[in-house]
């Protein structure tokens, strides 16, 4: 057994910025749930917002242009707003090796000025992945053509994109639902997504899968598909790998990656059958062809289940498949809790990866199985 003593800062440097209202709601939801291994800091052009936000660093935008008011809904204004604080944003940024831009699409800070972050960050030469919420149908016309000119304007500037259209939370939810828990939901791919990279690249492993892997299978990839599973009991591996490909919020599937990064983690009685049902349904789920770069590792922290974690991209224009319409929340599985405090910390550090030759795979022959379990409350 190896005894690592590594700390985070020694592996890469990552932000994430919230821009706007939305961004910056979605930030102050992963500080609350103590989301490790990341700095965030937020962007308003409203200074009244930015002092109410949890975060440590704050940074108001367009000072000059709004005197501390807000975009007015007018993504021109939050466009200008982040071009007159363009030397602020760079200087903030010195140093850093991977950044997410998270905004609400279809207002006038976030939409306006994310991509300008955006481009920003990349001329840097800083991995940029910017992931944006889309409008609900009953917000308009306006908004949602706002919202489809900002996140066409971020594509270009990012170097992958992931999407949530807000109107899927009503697909997945059900009468008792709250809104609040409808936004925690979108907010929750955003902070498991950064989670497991953070996870993947932050925690040494005897073979390493470390931020180069995440360069190579995130660097100029356009739409991304990012999931991640936990189940316990038997067939956890299964069950872990099917919720990690369907993640019912994104807009994209995994059908037609091209790259996909693929970790398997688990207790130590993790066994090798399950990572090589948990990779069949993986690689089945991309179509086979995907270029996977593959790790497993332990994690004393989860006990008995399996946590899968997924990060799909390299698709070609023609080649993108969108998630239809999903059932009801009784019927979908989402995700489990997973404790990530800094008490945990060091279960997680624990970790050790095997390999395998995912050409010798047969497809499983269990992709409709499925033991659905209920949202925890």
């Amino acid at each position: 057994m190896y005894d690592f003593d590594i700390g985070v800062d020694q592996f890469a440097n990552i932000k994430v910025i919230g821009v706007g209202g939305g961004g910056s709601n979605a930030v102050d939801r992963m500080i609350d749930q103590n989301v490790q291994g990341v700095k965030f800091v937020v962007m308003n052009t409203d200074a009244q917002a930015l002092n109410a936000s949890k975060a440590e660093d704050k940074i108001q935008i367009g000072e000059k242009l709004t005197k501390g008011l807000g975009a007015g809904a007018n993504p021109d204004i939050g466009r200008r707003a982040a071009e007159e604080s363009r030397n602020i944003i760079a200087d903030y940024l010195n140093d850093t090796e991977m950044v997410f831009i998270t905004a609400g699409m279809g207002g006038g800070t976030g939409t306006g000025a994310a991509p300008v972050v955006a481009a920003i960050v990349k001329e840097m030469g800083i991995l940029t992945v910017g992931v944006v919420t889309k409008p609900f149908m009953f917000e308009g016309l306006k908004r949602k053509k706002n919202a489809e000119d900002g996140i066409e304007a971020l594509r270009q500037a990012v170097d992958t994109l992931i999407i949530i259209p807000n109107d899927k939370l009503s697909e997945i939810s059900d009468k008792k639902t709250t809104v609040l828990e409808a936004f925690y939901m979108a907010d929750d791919v955003l902070r498991q997504g950064i989670q497991g990279i953070s996870d993947l690249i932050s925690f040494p492993n005897l073979i390493n899968l470390d931020f180069a892997d995440v360069r190579t299978t995130m660097e100029n990839k356009g739409l991304a598909h990012m999931g991640i599973g936990v189940s316990s009991g038997e067939n956890r591996a299964v069950e872990a790998a099917i919720q990690a490909t369907k993640s019912p919020l994104l807009e994209t599937s995994m059908m037609g990656a091209n790259d996909v990064i693929l970790n398997v983690t688990g207790g130590e009685d993790i066994t090798m059958a399950e990572v090589n049902d948990a990779a069949k349904i993986i690689l089945e789920a991309a179509g086979g062809e995907a270029n996977v770069i593959f790790g497993a590792g332990i994690d004393k922290s989860l006990d008995n289940a399996v946590k899968i974690t997924v990060i799909a991209t390299g698709f070609s224009s023609d080649n993108v498949v969108y998630n239809k319409g999903q059932e009801k929340k009784e019927s979908v599985s989402t995700l489990e809790a997973i404790d990530f405090s800094e008490e945990k910390k060091e279960d997680r550090q624990e970790a050790i990866r095997f390999e395998t030759d995912l050409d010798t795979l047969n497809p499983p022959d269990f992709l409709n199985f499925l033991n659905r379990k209920n949202r925890k409350k």
